[in-house]
């Protein structure tokens, strides 16, 4: 590509350093704000560049780790208020579970499903075959002894870097589950997806719900907040225009329970040529 610096994939083919005519951190339909005590609990709109503002990807594999600001945020919150523990079995109750298991077995045919954020490498089971990306130095070690053990295996990288080393057209299914908030090139990873996505194979992402009711009632201690490792905030309406401007079309998955959902989960294929 012309006037672009660009690194090579492991097929071979060319990825842009950045992209034109888009923004270089994340989809800008994505929100940026930000909850902390320097604004007194209200909500902050930060500039849209997030470069300055969020942490390095290095300090996201130890410092900010997903295993990490986990815990310190459970412990911290116990639950977003007294209501949380009813709020969950009501959820239970309406079948808004997280194992998706045999939705990934339908959605992907049982074949070569990449995980970006694998975390323990647990969520993609036999017969699926599983890969990986995992930022967290500790959890990729787990991860990749897990996949290889089933036939795939996880590289150790940012996820919309490693996805390029994969190769072009190799995955019947990709997940995305509880990891698109925290990368601030949305862009990169979804262009990566489309990348290494085979025609006919779709991408699971589920992230926190900007317009759920609960984020309007609780405020400042949603759950959905968690700084400074939570990057982007989407809505339904700005994760489908994000999908869109890579190609991508979008199903709604939690259709039903959206409106009072912490989360959206979405299916994205590739739209026609």
């Amino acid at each position: 590509m012309t006037g672009l610096a660009c690194r090579r994939g492991h097929d071979g083919s060319k990825r842009p350093a950045s992209l034109p005519g888009l923004p270089r951190h994340g989809c800008h339909h994505a929100a940026r704000l930000f909850a902390g005590p320097l604004a007194g609990g209200h909500l902050q709109p930060l500039h849209h560049d997030l470069s300055a503002k969020s942490p390095a990807y290095e300090a996201l594999e130890e410092d900010f780790a997903w295993e990490k600001t986990y815990e310190d945020k459970k412990a911290a919150s116990r639950g977003s208020t007294r209501f949380s523990p009813y709020v969950r079995r009501l959820r239970n109750a309406l079948g808004m579970y997280r194992d998706k298991t045999n939705s990934f077995r339908r959605w992907f045919n049982d074949g070569h499903v990449l995980d970006i954020g694998s975390g323990w490498g647990q969520r993609i089971t036999a017969p699926m075959t599983p890969y990986g990306i995992e930022l967290s130095t500790a959890l990729h070690r787990i991860s990749d002894e897990r996949m290889r053990a089933q036939g795939g295996y996880c590289l150790h990288g940012a996820g919309a870097e490693a996805i390029w080393d994969f190769d072009k057209g190799q995955f019947d299914g990709i997940v995305m589950f509880s990891y698109l908030e925290h990368e601030t090139d949305v862009t990169g990873v979804l262009k990566g997806a489309h990348r290494a996505l085979k025609p006919d194979g779709g991408v699971f992402i589920r992230v926190p719900n900007f317009a759920s009711l609960n984020r309007r009632v609780i405020g400042p201690k949603w759950c959905g907040f968690r700084y400074p490792d939570h990057v982007n905030y989407f809505t339904l309406s700005s994760l489908r225009k994000c999908a869109a401007q890579i190609g991508f079309r979008t199903w709604l998955v939690n259709r039903f329970t959206l409106p009072v959902d912490d989360n959206i989960s979405v299916l994205l294929r590739k739209s026609a040529a």
